[in-house]
């Protein structure tokens, strides 16, 4: 990972010393298990808890030679305990250590992640509360469709994040579980009793069955709430820069007064934060899948996790972290242009209110579907091609003006008809300060 997109509280939990304190943390926390079973003795405890820690370049060091890195990791603990250092690591494997630990930074990276989730849904209720009202043309492939509000597409974000934090809570409770079950999951060498306790200790749940390992599915599904977190991130970046664009130009994502958008062009004021969201979702997803490849080992477990896990576990929760905290910043710095927003309305002449003209000659007047749809698509046509506003073009058609009056087809072109439920829309949410945690 570019070191510029680490950030500090990330790095520090996914930073090699960090990871030697959770190794050290299992180690601990099993050899207490034994010494309230009876099989180390008490004091032998107090001197291990004493005097256990451990040097990072000598692991290094034990490791080159060894080419293992919790025989060398042990053996540095070791070291620094002394003759009580034989209890450490005692009935265990490599894994029973390794797969517990993990899960005790996959659940401390999803509480950080977590907590930026809560922070992007503060900003984006504030700004949809700000816009609710605020009209803009609603969009489908690409084409004007009907009036909305910009609030409403802010609230849809919201909703969307809402679910993606209630899957990284299910995340967190997948992997919240350890196991201290042998190098093939039998017990052999450490009852089942010690797992418990150990899990206890650690505030995991034992798992209920493992082989050498836990089952990577569990692993799979943090990987892939995390994709789907970044792909939200990224339909709001989408967004931002369909809206910068300067055909339409009704948001942009903040620009700094130094900043410089072209080494060419000055006048360019690219959506470049938004694009960088949009290429790191990219990384997620393909994370997610290399964690899905994860799952089918050979037997009880082969290594081949391994040097997958030692990159995207770090690598996806670093993109992450930074991908919710620019995409605050965006939001909470969104230059939003109401002006262009309504100019953007009026630019098809009406067209967008085709439907409810639509509507009202079949409800209200008693045209077949099909009639008053040809009639209406007709007349819409002809304002596509610029021959006329839509109002001025059904008024002249006598199909239409038949049935109705001028002032009652003009009264079919307000956009307050279509922002009736944005109250009742925004009332079936709840302000982020409280949501229930």
């Amino acid at each position: 990972m570019i070191d510029r997109y680490e950030t500090p509280l990330m790095k520090k939990i996914w930073s090699d010393d960090n990871k030697y304190k959770t190794w050290l943390q299992v180690e601990l926390a099993v050899c207490k298990a034994w010494t309230e079973d009876g099989l180390i003795p008490r004091e032998a405890l107090e001197e291990i808890e004493k005097k256990a820690d451990f040097d990072i370049e000598r692991i290094y060091e034990i490791e080159n030679q060894v080419h293992h890195d919790m025989i060398a990791f042990v053996s540095a603990v070791a070291e620094k305990v002394g003759p009580c250092g034989r209890f450490i690591h005692l009935g265990l494997t490599s894994s029973d250590v390794l797969d517990t630990a993990s899960s005790l930074l996959l659940k401390e990276s999803l509480d950080v992640v977590i907590i930026e989730v809560d922070r992007l849904l503060s900003f984006i209720w504030k700004r949809a509360v700000e816009h609710k009202y605020t009209p803009c043309v609603g969009r489908t492939h690409g084409i004007h469709a009907e009036p909305m509000t910009f609030g409403l597409k802010l609230l849809n974000w919201y909703y969307e994040l809402l679910r993606d934090k209630q899957r990284l809570g299910q995340a967190r409770e997948q992997i919240s579980y350890g196991k201290i079950s042998g190098a093939v999951g039998t017990y052999a060498h450490c009852p089942t009793r010690i797992e418990r306790r150990v899990c206890e200790i650690l505030d995991l749940q034992p798992a209920a069955i493992s082989t050498q390992i836990l089952q990577r599915d569990r692993h799979a599904h943090v990987m892939n709430a995390l994709a789907l977190l970044g792909a939200a991130i990224e339909r709001m970046a989408v967004e931002v820069r369909h809206l910068q664009r300067t055909e339409v130009l009704e948001a942009l994502e903040p620009f700094g007064k130094k900043q410089k958008g072209s080494s060419a062009m000055p006048h360019k004021r690219n959506p470049i934060l938004c694009e960088r969201l949009t290429g790191m979702a990219r990384l997620l997803r393909g994370y997610a899948a290399a964690a899905m490849e994860n799952v089918a080992l050979w037997h009880e477990r082969d290594i081949s996790h391994s040097s997958v896990e030692r990159i995207i576990w770090p690598d996806a929760f670093h993109l992450i972290t930074y991908m919710l905290q620019k995409m605050s910043q965006i939001v909470e710095g969104l230059d939003v242009e109401p002006e262009n927003m309504m100019a953007n309305l009026k630019k098809m002449k009406g067209l967008v209110f085709s439907q409810r003209v639509l509507l009202e000659l079949v409800e209200k007047f008693g045209l077949a579907r099909e009639e008053a749809y040809a009639v209406v698509q007709e007349n819409a046509m002809k304002c596509w091609r610029g021959e006329g506003t839509f109002a001025d073009l059904l008024w002249a058609d006598n199909r239409v003006n038949q049935y109705i009056l001028r002032e009652e087809l003009d009264s079919l072109f307000h956009i307050d008809y279509y922002l009736s439920a944005v109250d009742e829309v925004f009332s079936r949410f709840t302000e982020p300060s409280q949501i229930q945690e």
